[in-house]
């Protein structure tokens, strides 16, 4: 097991937001020195000694089941993607089935420098008047369109994706970059999906020591990062929708879709739209029309903010 202590955490975790009564047991009076169920309750809900789950839960069982640990989970009535953590962290040979290492790719640098496929740069660049990102699994910003970096990351120079030493990270940027912060009114619920995220593909990829790095630096830097980290939220956002503060075109709420992209170890293009006939559509339509000129996605830095400007009407 690569790292037992995760395992362990996750599954107190998941114990300790549980009653007995919400799951059928009776609950007696005597005081509880932990929240939650305790192992031989949990046991019992598996259906597993209370030896086994106790090794299990101190990582000393490397031969679990997939049946055992169904039905921990069951008991546990953890999610789809907790579901799937738990397998990873149990059983870390078969954690990156789906999300393996890839082989290097011809010429790719030693550091492990990720260069997603010409094609995907190709379909990006090609998606004018949609802001779009190809990320890798760490949050690496792989490449973008014009669009795209205006939205994002505004303030930074456009060729960063392509410098090993510059590249972006959506992580990173999220937590330690004041100008990210401000871009999302509700940053709070953008830094729980950060970190959820993070999370699952930190039980995927085990053996991924840069991932390992870059969750070592924001739990230095950053306390929030580092108490949101402590609650092993799990979960993998695929779609939803976002509200942002653009310093230059102000108030946006789009929609955005996560794709998978195939034969990659993880990367995925982000999507970002607006609701046809929208203020937003309107705010994105300007914005297109600035990051198509030279340097005008510079008003992130300029001082100049939504308030300087007449809002756009719907």
């Amino acid at each position: 097991m690569e790292n037992p202590a995760e395992l362990s955490e996750f599954l107190r975790t998941r114990r300790a937001r549980l009653r007995p009564q919400d799951v059928g047991l009776t609950a007696y009076g005597t005081r509880r020195r932990v929240p939650g169920l305790r192992r031989e309750e949990l046991a019992q809900l598996a259906g597993v000694s209370i030896t086994y789950y106790t090794r299990l839960e101190q990582g000393q069982s490397r031969n679990v089941s997939d049946e055992v640990l169904d039905a921990i989970a069951r008991a546990l009535r953890l999610d789809g993607d907790e579901h799937a953590h738990l397998r990873n962290l149990a059983r870390p040979d078969r954690a990156g089935l789906a999300g393996r290492p890839a082989r290097p790719a011809k010429g790719r640098a030693a550091e492990g420098f990720e260069r997603t496929r010409p094609a995907v740069r190709q379909l990006i660049g090609a998606m004018a008047d949609v802001p779009a990102v190809a990320v890798g699994r760490r949050n690496e910003v792989l490449a973008w369109n014009p669009l795209g970096h205006a939205l994002l990351a505004g303030h930074l120079d456009p060729a960063a994706p392509d410098r090993p030493a510059d590249r972006p990270n959506l992580s990173r940027l999220l937590f330690l970059d004041p100008r990210t912060r401000e871009l999302y009114p509700h940053w709070e619920t953008e830094a729980r999906a950060q970190v959820a995220f993070l999370r699952l593909t930190a039980g995927r990829h085990q053996e991924d020591r840069q991932l390992a790095e870059l969750i070592g630096e924001l739990s230095m830097k950053s306390a929030e990062f580092a108490a949101l980290w402590s609650g092993h939220p799990v979960h993998d956002c695929l779609f939803g929708s976002k509200e942002f503060r653009h310093p230059v075109v102000g108030g946006l709420t789009l929609d955005f879709e996560a794709l998978p992209l195939p034969e990659a170890s993880g990367h995925r293009m982000l999507l970002f739209s607006a609701a046809p006939g929208s203020s937003s559509e309107a705010g994105l339509r300007l914005l297109a029309v600035g990051a198509a000129a030279s340097g005008w996605a510079l008003g992130w830095t300029s001082g100049r903010t939504s308030a300087d400007r007449e809002p756009v009407e719907d």
